[in-house]
């Protein structure tokens, strides 16, 4: 891939794909396969949407060959920062490299919740990329801090909800464009009448096999019917043992929790009085490693600390409902989440849960798996983020599309002029006649 800067992306993650699972496995203890798949090669297919979206003005639509449904619901040279939190911190190329095809310049704030990929990004981009393109900043408060209080044409912030607010009041101050894509409660609603291993796989993937659940599209807790409800635990556990073995503590298949202070955190939700006698499967903690078993947690009450905040770790609690539909209250008194997930062969639920759930983004019959698709948009809603990116949509992000008229000096009607007379009145009155027939526009009486 020739083209500059881009094609310096795409030969950095290709020659230095070791290093980038290195650096993965030093801050989460995540898998080799796993970060090669979310982080290297997306990051490539990104690269060269964003390629042919730089070469042509066309849909960049059509580079998947799997077997998907789905609906799709100018450039301008600027500063932009991304400022991006621990949950796949690679695919903060993602949004870096849309602003850079479309002709701006990139300062990067990385996490330092996850140091080595940290380091390693700041290393790796100054060696391939011109420093006129890009700059990475690490550090922490006080370094964001000063970043907010620089101007820039747009600002892009992935992480939590609280210091959303603290970018968007920053952003405020010059008026300031942000994207924020955060994260909520992702709900995944479970009908009985499913394929059971393939939807307790999936969700597995989109929660344990996902960064073991840090990440802001996985599920957060799972809604079914009460009878249903011990049907799915077990086939949920028998997939899981299959994946982890009978100790997940020590499979290598299953990331780490990224720092003490959030391992400490899932452990509290964990340790509540009105929670712990919940746990129906695992709950087993290794303090030493950050590592917390693959947890079930069966109706826990409403009140609760793990019903009321983003888990954001290897903790599921299955919500039990007498009717499917009772999910769409559940949902709808949380804030919206940036995904809603539904398993059904009801084409009748699937069509209401599309109507009836506002969430950033939907998956029908699957998890996560819409990130990863290039003609879709990726963003939130409400407390779940505003506006959008991934692929052809960065591009569009960080771009201004200016409008443009050339005219010349011929043909000046007085008609536009005074003094408004009634004769100019009475032609005026044509174009609202005739300007819904092809040819005619109220332009072309006004010139």
């Amino acid at each position: 891939m020739e083209d500059f800067p881009i094609g310096s992306i795409v030969k950095m993650l290709e020659e230095r794909e070791n290093d980038i699972i290195t650096a993965l496995d030093k801050d989460l203890s995540k898998p080799g396969f796993e970060a090669f798949l979310s982080e290297v090669k997306t990051s490539i297919t990104i690269s060269i949407i964003s390629r042919d979206c730089v070469r042509t003005t066309g849909s960049c639509v059509g580079y998947l060959t799997m077997e998907l449904s789905f609906q799709k619901l100018a450039k301008v040279s600027g500063r932009y920062m991304p400022k991006l939190s621990i949950n796949l911190n690679l695919l903060s190329l993602d949004p870096i490299i849309g602003a850079i095809s479309a002709g701006n310049a990139v300062v990067l704030k990385p996490s330092e919740i996850a140091p080595a990929t940290s380091s390693l990004l700041a290393n790796l981009l100054k060696n391939y990329l011109d420093n006129s393109v890009i700059r990475v900043v690490e550090g922490a408060v006080p370094e964001t801090t000063a970043l907010l209080e620089q101007k820039w044409d747009k600002i892009l912030y992935t992480g939590s909800a609280r210091v959303a607010r603290i970018v968007m009041a920053a952003a405020a101050k010059h008026l300031t464009p942000v994207i924020l894509e955060l994260g909520g409660k992702c709900p995944a609603v479970v009908d009985s009448n499913v394929n059971l291993q393939v939807t307790a796989r999936r969700i597995i993937a989109g929660k344990w096999a996902c960064n073991s659940g840090q990440a802001c599209i996985s599920v957060d807790y799972i809604i079914t019917k009460k009878e249903f409800a011990q049907t799915l635990i077990n086939a949920l556990k028998e997939e899981l043992e299959q994946f982890f073995g009978k100790d997940p503590l020590q499979s290598k298949d299953m990331s780490r929790i990224v720092s003490p202070f959030h391992f400490a955190r899932l452990v509290k939700l964990l340790d509540e009085d009105k929670v712990s006698d919940k746990i129906v499967l695992g709950g087993q903690k290794d303090e030493m490693q950050l590592k917390i078993a693959p947890t079930i947690i069966l109706d826990a009450p409403e009140d609760s600390i793990v019903m009321q905040e983003e888990i954001f770790g290897p903790i599921m609690p299955i919500i039990t409902v007498d009717n499917i539909e009772d999910s769409y209250s559940i949902i709808k008194s949380k804030p919206k989440p940036l995904a809603a997930y539904l398993f059904t062969n009801n084409e009748k639920l699937k069509k209401d849960y599309v109507e009836n759930i506002s969430s950033g983004g939907m998956l029908i019959n699957d998890t996560i798996l819409h990130v990863a698709t290039p003609g879709l948009p990726f963003g939130g809603v409400e407390e779940s983020g505003m506006g959008c990116y991934h692929g052809k949509f960065s591009f569009d992000g960080f771009s201004h599309k200016k409008a443009v008229l050339y005219r010349s000096f011929e043909a000046d009607s007085s008609i536009r002029y005074p003094p408004y007379t009634p004769e100019k009145a009475k032609i005026a009155q044509g174009p609202y006649r005739w300007q819904y027939f092809p040819g005619y526009s109220y332009l072309d009486w006004m010139v």
